[in-house]
């Protein structure tokens, strides 16, 4: 068994080359092998938002606070609040973040193929994440 105590493990910005807007990544964690889930606690400020990416294993969301989105490519913008859980599933690309005037946290959960548990993609252009519907 291993214990992680918070304030072993910063808060970190997220990167503008995987984020748009002011995004804060904590608790970051990678299980040891020959587990390979990892995952972290992603706060959202309003307007945030990743690029498109894709997770080759999939990936979990478990909304926990403020007001969200998901999109999958071509389709809708979907809301989400605390409570929901988002399945995205593998080589399915998307995008999260939160909606234009509140903020959301989720945790992210997602497994590594070959080290690697995401493909970071282009920007969400600012007039594709706008409507909703």
């Amino acid at each position: 068994m291993k214990i992680t105590r918070l304030d072993s493990v910063p808060s970190a910005q997220g990167p503008a080359d995987y984020f748009t807007g002011t995004v804060r990544i904590d608790g970051l964690f990678q299980a040891e092998a020959p587990a390979r889930v990892g995952g972290a606690t992603v706060t959202f400020e309003p307007g945030a938002r990743t690029v498109w990416h894709t997770h080759p294993l999939g990936q979990t969301l478990i909304v926990v606070a403020g007001l969200g989105r998901v999109q999958r490519k071509n389709g809708p913008i979907e809301e989400i609040r605390p409570g929901d859980i988002v399945w995205i599933e593998p080589g399915e690309i998307h995008w999260h973040g939160a909606s234009p005037t509140i903020a959301m946290t989720h945790v992210a959960i997602a497994e590594s193929k070959d080290g690697k548990a995401v493909d970071w993609m282009e920007p969400v252009a600012d007039a594709d994440y706008q409507p909703v519907g």
